[in-house]
């Protein structure tokens, strides 16, 4: 018997859904997070990248960054929420992401997420969106990320 999917967390009624026609350069969504142990040890189990940089005190107290950090990919997944739940939001299909790492995360820190719509390609309704990611205005993580985006026909008939 396959596994039970867990209750849904999110009110679809409270989403904005944005169709591709609703798009257009310039627009931006922003999200910001306080970084916790809780964050750092759960993505830790959900990816099984137990590297003692982010899970070890004593370990960490010796590496380069002085302490432990989160991983970088635990940041990137931030822009995927965005992505998904925001702009464009429900019904956007990863197509791909590029990434850029230039600093540490550190438990605690309060990381802010934009993207913004930098193109949009009628064909495919794909649309380019630069991503960033800052701890106290420091730019910690950028890339670009392609999404595919449903028409409002599409989103209409799926309601």
């Amino acid at each position: 018997m396959p596994p039970r999917a867990a209750k849904n967390p999110v009110d679809p009624r409270q989403l904005r859904v944005l169709a591709f026609e609703d798009l257009h350069v310039g627009m931006r969504e922003t999200l910001m997070k306080t970084v916790m142990d809780s964050d750092v040890v759960g993505f830790a189990r959900l990816s099984g990248d137990d590297n003692p940089i982010h899970l070890c005190e004593t370990y960490a107290a010796g590496s380069r960054f002085g302490e432990r950090i989160a991983h970088g990919l635990y940041t990137a997944s931030l822009i995927s929420a965005v992505l998904g739940t925001r702009l464009p939001g429900p019904g956007a299909v990863y197509r791909s992401q590029t990434l850029a790492f230039h600093a540490p995360v550190r438990i605690g820190d309060v990381v802010t997420i934009t993207v913004e719509v930098v193109e949009l390609v009628a064909q495919g309704r794909k649309v380019r969106l630069a991503c960033e990611a800052a701890v106290d205005g420091r730019v910690v993580l950028d890339g670009e990320a392609i999404v595919s985006v449903p028409a409002r026909a599409a989103l209409a008939a799926s309601a």
